[in-house]
């Protein structure tokens, strides 16, 4: 590679100042913008592959992406141009380390500071796939972290818009340590693969090590895709089990059974601050249980008592225990009376079960039970549907009892991935996998192969609820 010289006026706009630092795909300098008179880092091609279209290509996506996504978790994107046979990106300059540097000096993070920073990386996560954008390369190497903890993701470069597919040389591209089991497989990359990644990072923040390592990328992928992943706690026992409950929730090897937004996880790893702040860390101090000490007996200051004969022991036990047991029955008797005095008052619960959350409560509120708590399930039932309901409907339960409801949290929503030049029944599979029910329909094509999938209404990348249909065009053939 030809390292760009200092004091270089790149583009007649950008002077170079010094290196950052280099990368397998480009170097990244520190540069004036002589036209706005502020410091910028741009990111330079390496020479090398500025022939090679599909590295120029990743490297214009990068800037695309990026500059689409104007979040304060997000490095921001100024311009892109040609410089000397080259290309370059002109970003923000950050004053900062990356996480993998943080992690060299303090890891295993404090639990509140791996939460800090996971937040602010699934939130930059959460904007980019709310505008169809999936990373497919969340690693700490690509977090930027100031010294007042501000996170900020940058290299876009091998995101796509919508789901995403293998090269055609069949690569993988992603970094091994860091990749879902789905990218190892070659299979289609939704977001859900961006959070497997963060889990990963967590992971790693959390306990110093990474779930997963060997001796080469090939045998980390295959771990991936077969080995459950060492629980944290084991290698940190004073880690909060919600804390871990929720890492180990990304790293489901199924998509389907991970976070389904980075919301979601974000909302889990705020509930686990909240644990973490109230101290319940698996690791109780212990001194407040500790047995109260027991005062000695009184021969120990005065010595024992003059000897009973055998008869008049016998009598003074006798004596002794039937008053005790007297009070004993009597306090029972008491119990007794006042819990049949104050018991609260049974009533039939009603059923709600297929209800919307809102007829259920009322329904609940007008019979007098105002204690209930919701808990969320995905289903292919509506949104706010109850799907069950704790006590049952027909039993009885006191009005101050909690009524626990199962209501549906819809089916979430997936990408439509893209299916173009499949097989037919490979891309009916994929929309399946996806979530997604096909209808099939024919139309002419002078470019796709007779049986092959031409396009799918609505179209690859587009965010729809899981259990919908979606259409798949299927070629017929030149028109006759």
């Amino acid at each position: 590679m030809t390292e760009v010289a200092h004091n270089t006026l790149v583009d007649g706009r950008y002077r170079i100042k010094h290196r950052i630092g280099s990368g397998g795909m480009a170097d990244v300098y520190c540069a004036e913008d002589t036209h706005l008179g502020r410091e910028v880092a741009l990111k330079v091609l390496h020479r090398r592959f500025a022939q090679d279209q599909e590295f120029v290509e990743r490297f214009r996506r990068e800037a695309a992406s990026a500059a689409a996504l104007q979040h304060p978790h997000v490095v921001g994107v100024f311009d892109r141009g040609e410089h000397d046979g080259t290309y370059y990106i002109a970003m923000e300059h950050l004053a900062g380390r990356t996480l993998k540097d943080v992690l060299a000096d303090e890891a295993p993070m404090p639990q509140e500071r791996a939460i800090d920073l996971g937040v602010q990386i699934l939130q930059a996560a959460g904007f980019a796939h709310k505008r169809g954008v999936i990373h497919r390369d969340f690693k700490p190497h690509n977090v930027i972290v100031d010294d007042n903890g501000n996170a900020k993701v940058t290299d876009f470069g091998i995101a796509r818009r919508g789901a995403s597919e293998m090269t055609e040389t069949g690569s993988i591209m992603g970094t091994a340590q860091y990749l879902s089991p789905e990218q190892a497989q070659g299979h289609a990359v939704t977001a859900s693969s961006d959070l497997y990644s963060i889990g990963v990072m967590l992971y790693e923040m959390l306990t110093g090590r990474l779930p997963f390592e060997g001796e080469s990328a090939v045998s980390v992928a295959l771990k991936h895709l077969s080995e459950p992943p060492l629980p944290p706690s084991e290698l940190r026992p004073d880690l909060n089990p919600a804390l871990e409950a929720v890492v180990m929730g990304a790293l489901a090897k199924q998509p389907e059974h991970r976070w389904q937004s980075a919301d979601d996880f974000a909302s889990a790893l705020e509930g686990a601050r909240a644990q973490v702040e109230a101290g319940a860390d698996g690791g109780q101090d212990t001194a407040a249980f500790a047995p109260v000490p027991v005062a000695p007996p009184p021969e120990a200051e005065y010595g024992p008592p003059p000897p009973l004969d055998p008869g008049s022991a016998k009598r003074e036990r006798r004596r002794r225990r039937w008053p005790l047991l007297s009070l004993f029955l009597l306090a029972v008797g008491l119990i007794a009376l006042v819990y049949a005095l104050t018991r609260p008052e049974k009533v039939d619960v009603p059923r709600v079960e297929g209800r919307s959350l809102l007829q259920a409560r009322d329904i609940l509120e007008r019979r007098g039970f105002d204690e209930i708590e919701v808990e969320r399930v995905r289903s292919l039932a509506e949104r706010d549907t109850v799907l069950d309901q704790d006590p049952d409907g027909g039993e009885r339960a006191a009005k101050d009892d909690t009524i626990t409801l199962e209501v549906s949290n819809g089916p979430g929503q997936a990408l439509v991935p893209s299916v173009r030049n499949l097989p037919r029944e490979q891309a009916v599979k994929d929309l399946n996998q996806a979530g997604f029910k096909a209808n099939v329909d024919t139309e002419p094509s002078d470019t796709v192969k007779e049986g092959f999938a031409i396009r799918t209404a609505p179209k690859e990348g587009t965010l729809v609820d899981r259990g919908q249909r979606v259409t798949l065009y299927v070629s017929s053939g030149p028109e006759l």
